[in-house]
């Protein structure tokens, strides 16, 4: 099944056997210049440039560990409305807990769960997580200061345009009151 999945654009694993449970490390990881590539085909983007991820992986009682750090990096996509380019700094703090699952508990809905808690796995990967803190810290819309409002409405062609009071919950009520020709209810 793992030959299915196309590889991951950044790869920093941490085999959780060979860490010492009771040291934290420090790391500094930075993609080469085709990981940096392949990060940037992968979450769509135009460029990716001085993207770096350090921190400390550190032990949370006898079987967690804890990712905590800084992760930088300078990207570039294209604004939702004109398609010009774009250039963002991110700078997000990251922070993660990897659990044992038997310590994550079973009958807690995933809604609940909290965001940074992960199963605990035979490696960490710092270069996933990496990956996955930039995407959630990248812009879902990015947009240039200079694109105007887009205003979109869906009415079949040749169809009258709707006006605000016609979207009211009770007008189409009020219009039928009105077409009996009786506004205060009686017959």
């Amino acid at each position: 099944m793992a030959d299915l999945l196309p590889p991951a654009p950044f790869e920093r694993p941490k085999e959780v056997e060979r860490l010492r449970a009771h040291k934290a490390i420090s790391f500094d990881e930075t993609p080469t210049e085709a990981e940096s590539e392949a990060i940037r085909d992968t979450l769509g983007l135009r460029g990716l440039r001085k993207m770096r991820f350090q921190g400390t992986l550190s032990p949370i009682g006898k079987r967690g560990w804890l990712v905590e750090g800084q992760l930088g990096a300078s990207i570039t996509q294209e604004c939702v409305v004109t398609l010009d380019p774009i250039k963002t700094r991110i700078d997000a703090q990251v922070s993660l807990r990897f659990l044992p699952e038997s310590m994550i508990e079973d009958d807690t809905p995933e809604d609940v769960l909290e965001d940074d808690v992960e199963p605990l796995g035979e490696v960490i990967d710092l270069g996933q997580v990496a990956v996955e803190a930039l995407m959630l810290a990248m812009p879902d819309y990015p947009r240039t200061e200079t694109a105007e409002p887009v205003h979109i409405t869906a009415e079949p062609e040749g169809a009258a345009p709707i006006k605000d009071e016609e979207t009211k919950a009770f007008a189409g009520l009020a219009a039928l009151r009105d077409k009996l020709g009786s506004s205060d209810g009686s017959p």
